[in-house]
């Protein structure tokens, strides 16, 4: 990998049809500044990830049992709380639309940042296609206008709440805000009327696989179990990592960036403790271990069928599917924008409307994601793809945290991390196990995630890195870092030179 020594060729500012300049180049690339406050970025955190309140966490039951899930959801919560704190002193330091890959870029030069940027980019455009499936079967199962699963729903989906981020970033941020409202206080709810039910012997139903090493009742599939279920402790937290993304559409980002992820870590922690707990001490760890709507099986479960609250909880879990579903577009539409306003993916993508909506980078993964949806119908193998992609990204964004630690210890920094390198060096050594994690689960979606990587990296070897837009944010940053260790480099030199010789 690259460090920040590494100086490719850097281009001119250039439009795709000719030389422009760089003041031209970035007005055409330019998002609402102002637009978002810390309260509606926290909203935002939440929404990323709501929806794994509502599915997907259970599968780890069947991977793990109810202790093996319970010891990884505190695992993986570590990792993302560690990784939270790294992230908010990195966006202080360098509020771009970058995000990671803006991070990555400086700690580990280009290549690093590519690596980054991509894995990214991989989990926010499989995510919102894994999601547009389970929003189908969610709407079959209702019964909602008589519609079933297919690729009219998934349609709908992309076009009419891609149409809300192209009207603006305000009114999306706003929606996105209500909806994942709704979703909470559904799982609020939910607790209140599981643990009515709760019981704490139904926690450990899972029959013991005595051939495992350390199994228990506590942990049935053994010691490894607790690893195989990383990933789906990850469901409880995956997508807070996205909130630097909206840096430059954020008002005084420097506070309000770290506030939010602060506020939006401890949110999530509280809700996956209010939804783990309940849900299968209420109806046991068995009986929801392969549920594709595990609270609302729960609920039905312990109260021997379908109730009003099962029904208000199963409409919500729609709403906070559609909550993740509308903010992880936005993620994805972001990042997408950074890497080609730098030059790493195609120019023309990062081009804004006069709302300042990046529209090629909403359409285009847009169109990506409604075409897997609709010909694969497979939303598990889709979002254990992103998983993969996002256990890289913390790796190198943890390890980016570590790097300019270490590097530049008087850069400044308007927040620091608490813990410093400590709490750094956790997420990063939670991260490599996660990734780790993802083979044991699906080597299948790992494997295809490997492919994507290999082919963006030929992309980047053989032609982006020689292309690069020197006027981007990401890269000014990054290159007057590099100018001044030259310079300190020099000065180090010349001084040794003076120096009287014996």
């Amino acid at each position: 990998m690259a460090d920040g020594s590494e100086s490719p060729q850097l281009s001119h500012t250039s439009t795709d049809s000719g030389p422009d300049s760089a003041e031209t180049y970035l007005e055409r690339r330019t998002l609402r500044r102002g637009s978002a406050g810390w309260l509606l970025l926290t909203g935002l955190g939440v929404a990323y990830v709501v929806s794994g309140d509502y599915a997907g966490w259970n599968f780890g039951l069947a991977e793990g049992g109810f202790g093996g899930l319970a010891i990884a959801t505190v695992l993986m919560g570590t990792m993302y709380a560690c990784l939270v704190f790294s992230l908010a002193e990195l966006s202080s330091i360098l509020p771009t639309a970058g995000g990671g890959y803006g991070f990555a870029r400086r700690a580990l030069g280009t290549w690093g940042g590519f690596l980054t940027g991509i894995a990214i980019l991989i989990e926010y455009i499989l995510a919102p296609s894994a999601i547009a499936v389970f929003i189908g079967g969610y709407v079959e199962s209702l019964g909602l206008f008589g519609l079933e699963s297919g690729w009219p729903v998934y349609l709908v989906c992309f076009v009419l709440f891609i149409g809300i981020h192209l009207w603006g970033v305000g009114e999306a941020l706003r929606f996105s805000f209500v909806v994942t409202g709704i979703a909470v206080a559904a799982l609020l709810v939910f607790c209140i009327g599981a643990f009515a039910h709760f019981d704490a012997g139904s926690l450990n139903d899972i029959a013991v696989d005595s051939s495992a090493v350390g199994s228990s009742a506590w942990l049935p599939l053994g010691v490894l179990g607790i690893w195989a279920a990383f990933p789906f402790g990850m469901w409880f937290f995956l997508g807070i990592e996205g909130v630097p993304l909206a840096a430059e559409e954020t008002r005084d980002p420097a506070r309000s960036l770290p506030k939010a992820m602060a506020w939006a870590i401890g949110i999530l922690v509280v809700l996956a403790l209010l939804t783990l707990l309940p849900a299968a001490g209420a109806a046991g760890s068995d009986a929801i271990k392969d549920a594709d709507n595990p609270l609302v099986a729960a609920l039905q479960e312990a109260s021997g069928g379908d109730t009003t609250l099962s029904r208000i909880v199963n409409y919500a879990g729609l709403a906070g599917l559609v909550a993740s579903f509308f903010s992880l577009i936005y993620a994805g539409s972001r990042q997408l924008f950074a890497l080609s306003r730098a030059g790493y993916l195609p120019r023309f993508l990062s081009l804004t409307s006069r709302r300042k909506a990046p529209y090629l980078g909403l359409l285009v993964p847009g169109a990506i994601g409604f075409g897997l949806a609709a010909a694969t119908g497979d939303g598990a193998r889709m979002l254990n793809i992103a998983v993969f992609g996002a256990a890289i990204s913390y790796v190198l964004m943890s390890l980016s945290h570590i790097v300019l630690r270490r590097r530049e210890p008087d850069l400044h920094r308007p927040y620091r991390t608490p813990g410093g390198l400590i709490t750094s060096s956790v997420a990063f050594v939670l991260a490599c196990s996660a990734v780790v994690a993802t083979f044991l689960v699906d080597p299948t979606a790992a494997g295809i995630a490997l492919i994507l990587y290999v082919v963006a990296v030929g992309y980047f070897a053989f032609y982006s890195r020689h292309h690069l837009v020197a006027a981007a944010p990401e890269e000014e940053f990054a290159a007057l870092a590099e100018a001044e260790a030259e310079l300190e480099r020099g000065t180090d030199g010349a001084e040794r030179t003076a120096e009287p010789q014996p």
